[in-house]
């Protein structure tokens, strides 16, 4: 009998190595169908989980209440599973170097609790031969195991989108891949429990890891572009989302806006790649050029501010200023990764100290990662200037009466930063507002 059937009849469970943003969610569509263990080395969180809280917001409470995930911080319980699926974060160094220090510490943890017959797949985005030429032999020193004779292993790209409620792991084409065409059947046919849009089998592990790293990539460098050209058409005095609104009318237009790139993926995986490019002697050029100019939107963001407190005669030092908005997307809590930090830290060099609100962020972890406390909406008032920064649906509901009442009342020119272009445009071309976006 498969592993796959063993985990259908409930004679095997399935693990899954990290509950965050993506490995909780899809534990959870996993025990709709089947017995999963819920490992996470973060204990406070697990506890969350355990009261059916879910802090990450991505299914909700009364899922979490109601799932039958064993929720652990107990790495031993991993024994219990056969199945593991591992994923955990790959983020990079200060200096944009690939930090696998994720990875690899799960892969030692789940080495040390592997039986025999398992099959490991990893979920975390990495470059080509991550899987292969680091993890495998941390599971086998670990482990005492060899693999492709006493366990497998496969990839399997995470593609969830965070925040998103309509592009969820049911809906979205899984890819799969394998060590061989055992391992793939039985990972195609695991996945498949719970992937209603089908899955993908990839050729190899290596092809799987390429097609995952170069999906993010490639939105980074369309998005670069349009970055590029909202400071060109800003300098000619022309609107950016205009102008696009116009070209997008041709069939073939990419329909893609200039904005920040943060998070744990856009702004992430392009280094992966490069990474590795280096390491076979091939110098990235279009790819660290988008990065780049991705990289300094923040800055940009903040210089645009302090060129319109000068236009409306503000004072630019000690000017008070709200930014609307601290997550790295809408309608999210995680404030990981998050380009809003970098219009703060760059406000800060002016001598400008924001007041910053977002009802949606996780406020224990703003504190934590950047000393950000947040402050009540009703205290963003008497403002020089404005950013709208994050597209949350309490901010989108803000009409000119409700901005209004954020600004000084004497200042003739209200500054107006709608980074993400919210707003129409033409309600605040009315003469008491220096309106500016991407």
């Amino acid at each position: 009998m498969s592993l796959y059937e063993k985990i259908v009849k409930g004679e095997e469970k399935i693990s899954l190595v990290g509950l965050g943003y993506v490995g909780m969610p899809i534990a959870v569509a996993f025990a709709k169908k089947v017995q999963v263990v819920g490992f996470d080395l973060n204990a406070e969180k697990i506890a969350l989980y355990k009261k059916g809280i879910d802090p990450t917001k991505e299914v909700g409470d009364e899922v979490i209440k109601n799932t039958t995930v064993e929720f652990t911080a107990d790495a031993a319980k991993l024994k219990e599973a056969k199945f593991h699926i591992v994923a955990v974060p790959t983020p990079v160094n200060d200096d944009h170097t690939p930090d696998l220090t994720p990875v690899e510490g799960a892969s030692r943890i789940l080495g040390q609790n592997l039986q025999k017959g398992s099959i490991v797949v990893f979920e975390s985005t990495v470059y080509p031969g991550v899987t292969e030429e680091i993890c495998v032999p941390i599971l086998e020193k670990e482990s005492g195991l060899s693999c492709g004779v006493d366990f497998k292993i496969g990839y399997s790209p995470e593609r969830i989108n965070p925040g998103d409620k309509v592009h969820r792991l049911e809906t979205i084409t899984k890819i799969v891949s394998g060590m061989d065409e055992e391992t793939l059947d039985e990972v195609a046919k695991v996945y498949e429990l719970v992937v209603e849009a089908g899955v993908h089998r990839a050729q190899s592990i290596k092809v799987a890891e390429a097609a995952k790293v170069i999906e993010n990539s490639q939105r980074d460098i369309n998005i670069a572009f349009m970055n590029e050209l909202s400071i060109i058409f800003n300098k000619m005095g022309i609107d950016t989302q205009s102008v696009l609104k116009a070209a997008g009318t041709k069939w073939n237009f990419l329909n893609f806006y200039p904005g920040l790139v943060g998070g744990h993926c856009i702004g992430v995986d392009p280094y992966y790649l490069t990474y590795k490019a280096e390491q076979l002697g091939y110098h990235s050029q279009i790819i660290l050029s988008g990065r780049r100019i991705n990289d300094d939107m923040g800055k940009y963001v903040a210089e645009s501010l302090v060129k319109n407190l000068i236009r409306a005669d503000i004072p630019v030092k000690g000017a008070k200023v709200a930014i609307l908005g601290f997550t790295f997307k809408e309608n999210c809590p995680d404030t990981r990764n998050t380009k809003i930090i970098d219009i703060v830290n760059e406000l800060k060099e002016y001598g400008i100290d924001p007041l910053i609100t977002d009802e949606t962020a996780d406020a224990g972890e703003a504190k934590h990662l950047y000393g950000i406390e947040f402050a009540e909406r009703s205290s963003i008032k008497d403002m020089d200037a404005v950013v709208l920064a994050v597209a949350h649906e309490e901010f989108k509901k803000l009409g000119k009466p409700e901005l209004d009442a954020f600004f000084k009342t004497e200042n003739t020119k209200k500054v107006l930063v709608d980074i993400k272009g919210l707003l129409n445009r033409g309600d605040f071309e009315d003469g008491s507002y220096l309106y500016w976006r991407l």
